[in-house]
C-alpha cells in the first residue's frame, strides 16, 4: 500500500490522508512537453502510466509505460485507452498556432469525447489541464478562479468551452478537477521560449514589449506535475473544483528574462521596445502569418499577469518549489545541454522551435 498525505494551510485538522494501491493513469498528450514531464513524475512515484497521443513516443521511458498512439477524437481507440484506468490526465490540446478548425475539434470535441468515454468506463477521476488563457486580457490582478472567462482567439475560446463541458460532466456526478496553469517551462520546453534561449546562447540582447517592469508569473512543469498529482490523490470532494496553478515566487518580466541572459554569461541586457508600435507591428505580422506570436502573448507581455494560487495551496496542498527565474534557468540549462539534438524543423508544439517568419531578422537587431 502507498500512503499519501497532504497538509493544507499547515493545520492538523485539514490533513488529508489517502491510502491507495498503485494507481493507473492515462495521460493524453503524453508525447508532448507536459506529458513526458508528468509521466516521469508519475513513474518516479511507482504508478502505471499509459500515454495516448497522436504523435510517437520518442523517449527512453517507452519501455516503462503502455503507449497508445492515436487521435483522441477516434472513438474506436477509447476502449483501449480507458481500460483499467483510475485517473485520466487530459493534457492533449491543439496549440494556438494550429488552424482554428483543428483547435476547436481537438480542444472541444476531443475533450467531450474523452469525458464521455471516461464516464462510460466509470473512471474515478478526470483531470482537465486548461489554461489561464481563459481569463483573456484581464483588467485586474491577481486573477481568481471565479473571475469572468473571456477567451482570446480560437485557442482561448476553445479552452473556455472545454471547461464548460467539464462543468457539465461534474454536474452529472463525475470528479473533474480543472487546472489552469500559467505558461510553464522546464526540460523539453521550446516553442516561444526558444527565442529567448537562442538569443541568450548566442550572445544577443533580448527585446521585451514595454518597460518589462510588469509583474509576470510563470510556472515550472515539475510544480505543475505536483499539482496534477495532488488533484489525483486528495479526497474527491476537495479535488472537484477549478484551481489556478502558478509560481509563488515571481518578479517582473525583465527580472525573469534577465536571469537567463546572466546565466548565458555574455553580459547582455533586456531591451525595452515601445509597446504600442510593437503591438501594432505584431498584429500585422500575425495577420500575414509572418510571426509565431499570437494575440494573447503580445497583448499581455507588457502588462501585469499573475493569478492567485491560494485555493490550490489550501485545498490541494500545492507547494510550488521553483520561482520564475529558477524555472527559466532550469529550462535554459536543458536547452544548452541538448542543442545538438534539438530539431531545427519548426512546428506548432511546445517541444520544437516555432517558425519565426519575419522575426528571424530581430535577432540581428539586438
Amino acid at each position: 500500500m502507498l500512503r499519501f498525505a497532504f497538509r493544507t494551510n499547515g493545520d492538523t485538522d485539514l490533513l488529508v490522508t489517502l491510502q491507495e494501491t498503485r494507481m493507473r493513469f492515462l495521460v493524453t498528450g503524453g508525447a508532448g512537453f507536459m506529458g513526458i514531464n508528468l509521466i516521469r513524475h508519475l513513474l518516479a512515484k511507482g504508478h502505471f502510466v499509459r500515454s495516448y497521443d497522436i504523435a510517437p513516443f520518442p523517449y527512453a521511458e517507452v519501455s516503462r509505460i503502455d503507449v497508445l498512439q492515436g487521435d483522441i477524437r477516434n472513438p474506436q481507440l477509447h476502449d483501449r485507452a480507458l481500460d483499467g484506468i483510475d485517473v485520466v490526465v487530459h493534457c492533449a490540446a491543439a496549440l494556438p498556432l494550429a488552424e482554428p478548425a483543428e483547435i476547436w475539434s481537438t480542444n472541444v470535441d476531443g475533450t467531450r469525447m474523452m469525458l464521455d468515454a471516461a464516464q462510460r468506463y466509470g473512471t474515478r477521476r478526470f483531470i482537465h489541464v486548461s489554461s489561464t488563457a481563459v481569463y483573456g486580457i484581464p483588467d485586474h490582478h491577481p486573477l481568481a478562479e471565479d473571475d469572468r472567462l473571456t477567451g482570446v482567439g480560437p485557442y482561448g475560446a476553445s479552452k473556455v468551452e472545454a471547461e464548460s463541458i467539464c462543468a457539465a460532466f461534474r454536474d452529472k456526478g463525475m470528479i473533474v478537477p480543472v487546472l489552469r496553469p500559467k505558461s510553464f517551462v522546464g526540460p523539453e520546453r521550446l516553442g516561444a521560449f526558444e527565442l529567448l534561449y537562442d538569443f541568450a546562447a548566442t550572445g544577443h540582447n533580448f527585446p521585451v514589449l514595454g518597460s518589462g517592469n510588469n509583474l509576470y508569473q510563470l510556472l515550472d512543469v515539475e510544480d505543475l506535475s505536483q499539482a496534477v498529482y495532488a488533484a489525483a490523490s486528495v479526497a474527491p470532494d476537495r479535488a472537484n473544483a477549478v484551481f489556478n496553478i502558478g509560481a509563488e515566487r515571481f518578479g517582473t518580466l525583465r527580472q525573469s528574462f534577465q536571469a537567463v541572459l546572466d546565466r548565458a554569461g555574455f553580459g547582455k541586457r533586456i531591451v525595452a521596445l515601445p509597446e504600442a508600435p510593437a503591438i501594432w507591428t505584431l498584429r500585422t505580422l500575425e495577420a500575414m502569418r509572418l510571426s509565431p506570436l499570437y494575440k494573447w502573448i503580445y497583448e499581455t507581455a507588457g502588462t501585469e499577469s499573475f493569478v492567485s494560487v491560494e485555493r490550490a495551496k489550501s485545498v490541494l496542498g500545492y507547494a510550488p518549489r521553483y520561482s520564475n527565474e529558477d524555472a527559466l534557468i532550469r529550462n535554459f540549462e536543458w536547452y544548452l545541454d541538448n542543442l545538438e539534438n534539438i530539431s531545427i524543423k519548426p512546428g506548432v508544439s511546445h517541444r520544437v522551435p516555432w517558425k519565426r517568419g519575419a522575426l528571424v531578422a530581430a535577432k540581428w537587431l539586438f
